[in-house]
């Protein structure tokens, strides 16, 4: 079933089918909470926004042309939905891990220290992330995580692919700023 193209689950869903909604939904329901958690960075809130977003989206369906991906659109109104929830709170919302790290069994001295050091990775680049603009977060966690093109970003922030293109470089800059920032003291104590 899985190898069929969104649009015939678009369909079977307009036409009934409310089971193959459900499969449009498993298919981008990381996608959708990975953004959102991204743009609000607080859990329960961004899973509450993620179930709005499909429950949105089946209601809006018949409304979805087909000019960009199925994706592109889902995330338009994840995005959207994302900031008017940060609107409506009004509210410092409180910073959580962005990453969940799944616990592995580990074989291995060398497995339990691997996994440690890519945590430890994950965190430093979610710290560094947090520190960026909710604009530059976005367009980074749109274009380096869920592999975005420029085009289809430009699409879901409503930007113009130049001004896509300038702010990605400027967040690409401004994060390995704040990389290097954290990193070298990081190496420096280990010598």
């Amino acid at each position: 079933m899985d190898n069929q193209p969104d649009e015939y689950y678009i369909l079977q869903t307009l036409n009934g089918n409310v089971n193959s909604y459900a499969f449009l939904v498993e298919k981008y329901k990381h996608m959708v909470y990975t953004l959102t958690i991204r743009i609000v960075k607080n859990r329960e809130e961004a899973e509450e926004i993620s179930q709005d977003v499909f429950v949105k989206a089946y209601e809006k369906l018949n409304s979805f042309k087909g000019e960009s991906k199925f994706s592109t659109w889902l995330y338009k109104i994840a995005y959207y939905a994302s900031l008017d929830s940060i609107k409506r709170n009004k509210r410092q919302l409180n910073s959580e891990n962005i990453e969940t790290v799944n616990e592995i069994d580990f074989g291995n001295v060398q497995d339990a220290l691997q996994n440690l050091q890519d945590k430890e990775r994950k965190e430093i680049i979610n710290d560094a992330l947090l520190k960026l603009s909710e604009e530059e977060r976005i367009i980074l966690t749109l274009f380096y995580f869920e592999e975005m093109s420029i085009k289809e970003i430009s699409k879901v922030v409503n930007l113009s692919i130049d001004n896509i293109k300038i702010k990605l470089f400027r967040s690409r800059k401004k994060l390995a700023s704040i990389l290097k920032n954290v990193i070298e003291p990081r190496t420096i104590n280990l010598r």
